[in-house]
């Protein structure tokens, strides 16, 4: 795994790589209130692969707050929150995979937008990560 670059000082914790499966739920914010809803267990399995997916599957400003419950029985655990324009808290391994595309189209005004920060991991295109080192691609000299 890659490691994380976060100079914007986003307060982050590092639960969702310690497990192979776990369940998820969402608040977010509708035109009724705050709902909660569970994730289809067929998409627990993509969310563990593909974290940033987490967050990314929402329309702009509706996601509040992912929670993960690792054993069947267990305590619900917060691995993303968000009050307002602030990002309040994001575990490590939805941010290694967050692209800088997806912070452009849906969290650009919040505090995981900085362009300091993705000048700190070289990246050039809405398709390099945001939170983790990019590779430098050698131009082609003609």
């Amino acid at each position: 795994m890659s490691e994380l670059i976060n100079i914007t000082g986003l307060q982050t914790i590092n639960i969702l790589s310690n497990y192979k499966e776990a369940k998820f739920r969402f608040i977010t914010k509708t035109k009724l209130g705050m709902t909660c809803s569970d994730a289809q267990p067929f998409n627990n399995e993509r969310f563990i692969k593909h974290p940033q997916a987490l967050i990314t599957g929402f329309k702009k400003g509706a996601l509040q707050t992912v929670q993960m419950q690792a054993h069947p029985d267990g305590h619900w655990l917060t691995i993303f929150s968000r009050t307002g324009k602030t990002i309040k808290l994001i575990d490590e391994t939805i941010l290694l995979n967050l692209r800088v595309g997806d912070i452009n189209q849906l969290w650009y005004n919040t505090n995981l937008y900085n362009w300091q920060q993705y000048k700190a991991v070289n990246s050039k295109t809405w398709d390099s990560y945001a939170y983790q080192m990019n590779k430098v691609q050698a131009e082609l000299v003609k």
